[in-house]
């Protein structure tokens, strides 16, 4: 059990609960080894002991461990401890894109571009460690709040062995590419098609597909053609169009064949942005609509409605979870809606039969047998009925209402357990394995401990209906629920939690120069204190700055598209962009300068020119003295009028200067714009003898043949500073 206060791992003490999932809460913790915060992701206690999670849950830690990239959110350390499973990850302040694109109903072109590259550039590093993520969507991006946007939760996500993985869990439904869908294979490309949608998501401020049912959202992504985003938003530029229907191609041979691709088609389109240089290959070559076969309609069918129990358990409870989820500052991970869930089952097929699979003759001989035991059937059932006079025979067939056909769907029926006495927490898992949804109520009591169940809706061994939802009341103690902590959330977020205590919201609003518009400046009561159930819980909502005025954010450091998110994060647009040299070597190809400084306010909207540095400035260098002959310490056996040929080199190799003279000195030169301090002279010639003879001192005389010397000759020079 995680208590606030205790260190596990020896180095990580745990600080605050911020946030739960189906499977783990995440807890905010100070790392004692290192000195910095991090997030832990804890396995639920009552799933600890259970081999499935525990492997599901060391799946994703094995998967995201091996990725470090800054588009990621990153995994430090993974380890257990006396049954506590986790993992230790990055902390990010910030909001999911899902919340993000909620609040300004839709992103801007440039917007949206800018996220989507920093989405791809994080996806391609997992790709390149070959994992898959199979989940992306805007829940599972998070936008920081220095602007950088992170890919999170690899929670289905698996190492690939080969170049496909059999996609044996389904992504959220409004996400999922076909082939994920189909219940097939799926590769790099799928999570290709998902960014896809999520652009089209951000650029239009809805999904392509909507539907009642799961089903019908998964066949919608099989059979229909993508809708047109410029349906819905008229400015967004054909580049953009175009890229979001290459990525959502129903075939993956006909989509980005790599996220490095898509990376550089949404560059360009920054650029050039109604330039039609999308390729897209027509659909009309296979058919603009392909018809989803009986055996993949039965599939989904089933993947939606046959569901593992405790699977079933644990989405149920995400649900009610993430709505009683007290702390969303620092956000880790957003875990996936139920309504937006598909979960796959395994089926097993002899290969032998699907190789000989004729969907034809299998429907016929089905039709046939059908309608052959019906017959039979009836002439049983009549004959039967006749005898102990249920039937009347009515010729002129006036029959009665009562012998009409009426049929009516029936739903499996469940026992209602004993939940009275039972501590809450306990209970809803129970109610979870048997199929049954609990909704709380809290009342204060004298009678039972805080925590306690009171009543339930169904007495214990009632039957009712699979998926009921069955009301306990819940003890809160003698002294009321306590106040949870709301200040610094979003008004939804806010709200939520105080309704699942049961206390009824009163909300103001207010000007704030610090607290975000739309976040919860105060509340009243304070958090932490008890009140009865119902009390009314005033908040204030923050309406942003009084002088509407927003906060630059620190661009020095950043590249382009990251700088250009930031600003529109912020509320302001990206101006002129220019290029300047600038000394720290470190800041190369990044911002050096802002037109605005760091955290000083401004109008909403308003343009922040940047520049980006070219490195530091090149200094350059001068030659302006003559050029001497060889002297005897360089070459004794030198003579004046002798071919030479003179080079002049800087140490980068650069040639300043070539000439051959027999006469020295050379005369001054002006040679400027060296680009290195150092240099030398290489004097190039042939040393000449002509034959003698020579007396030695016994009188004897040697003759002395003429001889020639090839001589090369370097000499240093410095360079002057222009």
């Amino acid at each position: 059990m995680v208590k606030i206060g205790m260190i596990i791992g020896d180095r990580y003490e745990i600080l605050e609960k911020i946030g739960t999932g189906g499977m783990s809460d995440v807890y905010k913790a100070k790392d004692h080894k290192l000195n910095r915060p991090v997030a832990v992701k804890v396995l639920k206690q009552e799933f600890s002991e259970n081999a499935n999670f525990v492997s599901k849950f060391r799946i994703e830690a094995q998967a995201a461990a091996g990725l470090m990239h800054p588009n990621i959110v990153n995994v430090y350390d993974v380890g257990e401890e006396n049954g506590i499973y986790f993992i230790v990850m990055e902390l990010v302040e910030g909001i999911t894109l899902k919340k993000y694109i909620e609040k300004k109903a839709r992103l801007s072109v440039k917007e949206a571009v800018s996220i989507a590259i920093q989405v791809s550039m994080g996806i391609e590093a997992a790709h390149n460690n070959h994992i898959i993520h199979r989940d992306i969507k805007p829940q599972n991006i998070i936008i920081s709040k220095e602007g950088k946007v992170k890919v999170t939760d690899f929670g289905i996500a698996k190492a690939a062995t080969s170049n496909t993985i059999t996609s044996n869990v389904m992504g959220s439904v409004h996400y999922t590419s076909p082939e994920q869908a189909r219940g097939g294979y799926s590769d790099e490309k799928s999570d290709i098609y998902s960014l896809g949608v999520t652009m089209f998501e951000m650029l239009t401020g809805r999904v392509p597909f909507n539907g009642e049912t799961t089903v019908a959202i998964a066949i919608k992504h099989i059979q229909e053609e993508m809708p047109s985003p410029r349906e819905f938003v008229s400015e967004i530029p054909i580049s953009v169009e175009q890229i979001v229907f290459k990525c959502c191609q129903k075939s993956p041979d006909r989509r980005y064949q790599s996220m490095g691709e898509l990376v550089g088609d949404l560059k360009r389109s920054l650029m050039t942005p109604d330039e039609d240089f999308v390729k897209v290959v027509n659909s009309d070559e296979e058919g603009s609509t392909k018809m989803i076969s009986d055996r993949d309609m039965a599939r989904i069918k089933k993947q939606s409605k046959h569901r593992d129990s405790m699977e079933e358990a644990i989405h149920l409870r995400t649900e009610a979870d993430v709505k009683r989820s007290a702390k969303k500052r620092y956000v880790v991970e957003e875990e996936d809606e139920e309504e937006e869930e598909i979960e796959e089952e395994y089926y097993e097929d002899d290969e032998e039969e699907e190789e000989d699979y004729n969907p034809k003759a299998e429907r016929l001989t089905t039709v046939l047998a059908v309608i052959a035991a019906i017959l039979i059937g009836c002439i049983v059932l009549f004959l039967v009925g006749s005898a102990v006079g249920l039937f009347e025979l009515d010729l002129f067939g006036k029959g009665d209402d009562q012998n009409q056909e009426q049929t009516q769907e029936v739903k499996e029926q469940v026992e209602m357990i004993e939940v009275v006495g039972k501590n809450i927490d306990d209970v809803k898992v129970a109610l979870l394995n048997i199929g049954l949804t609990p909704e709380i109520e809290y009342q204060e009591s004298t009678q039972y401990d805080q925590g306690i169940v009171m009543s339930a809706s169904v007495d214990a061994g009632t039957t009712v209906d699979e998926g009921s939802n069955i009301i306990l009341t819940v003890s809160a103690g003698s002294e009321g629920v306590e106040v949870p902590d709301v200040k610094g959330m979003s008004e939804a977020e806010g709200v939520a939690a105080l309704s699942q205590k049961g206390f009824i919201v009163n909300k103001t609003e207010g000007h704030d120069e610090y607290i975000k518009e739309g976040n919860i400046i105060t509340q009243s009561p304070e958090a932490g204190s008890k009140a009865p159930s119902g009390t009314t819980i005033t908040i204030r909502i923050s309406l942003g700055p009084e002088n509407a005025k927003v906060r630059v954010p620190d661009l020095m450091g950043r590249g382009e598209e990251e700088a250009m998110a930031m600003l529109v994060e912020a509320g302001l647009q990206l101006g002129v962009v220019s290029t300047v040299n600038n000394e720290n070597a470190e800041l190369t190809g990044l911002v050096c300068y802002q037109s605005y400084s760091v955290g000083s306010y401004v109008d909403a909207g308003t343009l922040v020119d940047i520049s980006i540095s070219l490195g530091p400035v090149q200094a350059t260098y001068k030659f302006t003295d003559s050029i001497s002959a060889p002297t005897p310490e360089e070459d004794p056996k030198y003579r004046g009028g002798t071919m030479v040929t003179v080079t002049l080199m800087a140490d980068d190799g650069t040639q300043l200067l070539s000439t051959q003279t027999t006469a020295f000195p050379i005369q001054q030169q002006n040679i400027t714009g060296i680009k290195c301090n150092t240099g030398y002279i290489l004097y190039q010639y042939v040393n000449n003898t002509e034959a003698t003879t020579v007396t030695n001192e016994d009188g004897t005389v040697t003759d002395i043949p003429a001889s020639s010397e090839n001589k090369e000759i370097r000499r240093p020079v410095q360079f002057a500073a222009e």
